[in-house]
């Protein structure tokens, strides 16, 4: 067999055990613990649509407000729990870098298949419980909400691979990277409409990708939703030159990183 071939099939193994020793040792040291993955921000998410829907009668666009505030909170969690749980994959898992077979790619990769699984699961769960209760929780443009979705998803490993590398050498960039999530979350428009902000106000705030994000997932569901806050290319280039910054450290230090 091509040397190729078996080392793909060696990476492949390692990165399998990689995920299943998450998935037993993250939650109850079982298995069964992985369906907390898709069930924690199912359930944020779900607390939080129903306290604005709550709080707020009138949809700011659509006839739904929990609609409405799903297009945001659903990119915004995905985003928030994928990144920031790849960041912790490699404290959580520091001791199995000591077998020669694992390296530092393996377990955050792993973690993030792990995480992404978790996300597209929620996803699935929250349009469904949505359209169950009579709400149509389909976007008149499924070709973009699925760019944008997938955009995201690039953006949050991005993220999630530079703060996981910084994080080996300074485990508190951890916690540091805990309080920018609640940043970017709080400027992300989830839970207003950015695009009827002041233009001074709207152009600072779309500074933050996921932002962008959220504005690019409701004028997938909106006909009439302004896009003027709208950049895929810097969503893009975000997730692209941040998975690239990760990786590129991880090669050049991969020596440092392991003794660190």
């Amino acid at each position: 067999m091509h040397p190729f071939v078996n080392a793909l099939i060696r990476k492949r193994q390692v990165m399998g055990a990689v995920i299943l020793r998450d998935m037993r040792t993250r939650f109850f040291n079982h298995g069964l613990g992985f369906a907390l993955v898709p069930l924690w921000p199912f359930v944020h998410i779900g607390v939080l649509i129903v306290i604005r829907t709550v709080t707020d009668r009138i949809a700011p666009y659509g006839d739904s407000t929990a609609v409405f505030y799903a297009t945001g909170l659903v990119p915004t969690l995905m985003f928030s729990y994928v990144s920031r749980f790849m960041g912790l994959s490699l404290v959580m898992n520091k001791p199995m870098l000591s077998f020669p077979a694992v390296h530092i790619i393996d377990v955050m990769m792993g973690r993030a298949c792990l995480e992404l699984a978790g996300a597209c699961i929620t996803l699935s769960l929250m349009v469904s419980v949505l359209w169950l209760l009579g709400q149509n929780p389909f976007p008149i443009d499924l070709n973009e909400a699925i760019f944008c979705y997938f955009a995201t998803m690039l953006l949050a490993v991005g993220c999630g691979t530079l703060v996981g590398i910084a994080s080996l050498v300074m485990p508190i960039m951890v916690t540091i990277y805990a309080l920018v999530i609640i940043i970017l979350y709080l400027s992300s428009g989830t839970l207003f409409v950015a695009s009827n902000l002041p233009v001074g106000i709207g152009e600072a705030l779309a500074f933050n990708p996921l932002l962008v994000c959220v504005e690019w997932m409701r004028t997938a569901f909106y006909a009439s939703y302004s896009d003027r806050l709208v950049d895929k290319l810097y969503v893009l280039a975000w997730g692209v030159s941040t998975l690239t910054a990760g990786l590129a450290v991880e090669r050049i230090f991969r020596r440092q990183l392991l003794e660190a």
